[in-house]
């Protein structure tokens, strides 16, 4: 996975510029007309996700995404998600470590209608005891389900060992003993916390006219909002190198996977540097890693290398799926190709090719009113309000010189957390 960086994409001619409104008690109100677009996306963002949990509170956020679709004081449990689909659209939401949104895809004539539904929804869930209890099963066999995939339970286990003492470390989906002790009491105050002025965006794209929708908004619940407490970023991030094993039972082949720190999604440079590299090492065939490891070698299975840009510092995450007596080679390799990328500069068809990559994701990212409203939203509510060619003259500022003295050296193996997972 890349993070977005390149030029707008078909709904977006030229270089489109978001319209931002600030509300007087921090909320952010973004707009992006298409004209083109079929629809609307209404996203609303908040600074609520589990990196701003209290100890007491680990899966409260997530738990809080589902307890939202169960009503407010205006909405009937069900009604939300019924009024929405008889105006033809559609809607969901995901709670993430910084922040959590929920969004809404609405043909433009009942966006007005919609965009009450989702305020009223968000900003004021009733949060009913029976619902309560009745969806806290539902979060629990969430929680089993991932508890009894092997693969998930290796990857949360390199987590918790390369982020120890950050919340990066710790399950979105939160710790049993902790959701078991949970109550409406507790979700209402980590909801008046954090769901207020100064952490909350809504986001409108697609074909939103003339700015009515953006007035509507700001004459609603959002505008009363009160703020918001507590603070506005994650921790710093700090990883722990080592070298670790965990025998996973019903794994069917071993693991190698490996964790490096990264500058925070702050660091626009640096994410568009990591872009670069991470593309470089493992992103299709011709890349580094995949034509040594799988298609030379023929000792893995698969090798996917992952950039996840956070608030709180960011990370590579890489994954080699191969024979358990294999592991020793296949680190042994991925040191060698990380040698030869720290000796030697890249040629300018690599070069080229990896640019290229980059910049058609963010095009693709870009080809629908969810991307943008996603993409905008997401950077308003951490405060990069950048023009969308701002990715692009980021890469413009990187070279394979560059990249070898500044970037690669924070993919040094010896720098990673390891775990190797092999079937029990």
């Amino acid at each position: 996975m890349s993070i977005s960086l390149g030029c707008c994409g078909s709904l977006l001619p030229g270089l489109a510029t978001p319209i931002s409104r600030p509300l007087a008690n921090g909320v952010e109100l973004v707009q992006l007309d298409q004209a083109e677009a079929p629809l609307v996306c209404l996203d609303f963002w908040c600074r609520a996700g589990s990196a701003f949990e209290r100890a007491d509170e680990s899966g409260i956020a997530h738990f809080l995404e589902h307890m939202v679709f169960k009503g407010s004081d205006g909405l009937a449990a069900g009604e939300f998600d019924r009024r929405i689909e008889a105006l033809g659209g559609s809607s969901n939401a995901a709670t993430g470590f910084d922040d959590v949104h929920y969004h809404v895809l609405i043909p433009p004539e009942g966006a007005s209608e919609a965009l009450d539904l989702l305020l009223d929804l968000v900003l004021r869930p009733r949060l009913e005891a029976g619902s309560f209890a009745m969806e806290r099963q539902v979060v629990l066999e969430e929680l089993a389900q991932s508890e009894d995939q092997p693969e998930e339970v290796a990857l949360q286990r390199l987590l918790a060992l390369a982020c120890p003492d950050h919340p990066y470390g710790q399950p979105i989906l939160g710790r049993r003993e902790a959701l078991l002790a949970h109550d409406p009491a507790a979700m209402a105050a980590f909801h008046g916390r954090l769901y207020g002025g100064r952490r909350c965006v809504l986001a409108l794209t697609g074909a939103v006219g003339d700015g009515a929708l953006m007035e509507r908004a700001a004459a609603g619940p959002l505008g009363s909002l009160a703020a918001a407490e507590g603070a506005r970023h994650p921790a710093e991030l700090n990883v722990v190198t080592g070298r670790h094993r965990l025998a996973v039972p019903r794994l069917e082949a071993a693991r190698l996977l490996m964790l490096w720190w990264l500058p925070p999604a702050s660091d626009l440079e640096g994410m568009a540097g990591a872009d670069l590299a991470t593309t470089v090492l493992a992103e299709g065939r011709r890349s580094r890693l995949v034509e040594r490891l799988r298609e030379q070698l023929q000792i893995v299975e698969s090798i996917d290398l992952d950039l996840h840009a956070m608030e709180g510092g960011s990370f590579a995450l890489l994954e080699a799926v191969c024979d358990p007596e294999d592991l020793t080679a296949v680190g042994q390799a991925i040191e060698e190709v990380w040698g030869e990328l720290h000796r030697e500069p890249l040629g300018e068809q690599e070069w080229l090719r990896a640019r290229r990559l980059v910049a058609n994701g963010y095009r693709f990212s870009l080809e629908s009113a969810g991307g943008v409203a996603s993409l905008i939203g997401s950077n308003h509510l951490w405060g990069r309000s950048q023009p969308l060619d701002h990715p692009l003259q980021l890469l413009d500022g990187w070279s394979p010189v560059r990249l070898q003295r500044q970037l690669l050296p924070l993919l040094d193996p010896a720098r990673a957390c390891l775990l190797e997972a092999v079937p029990a």
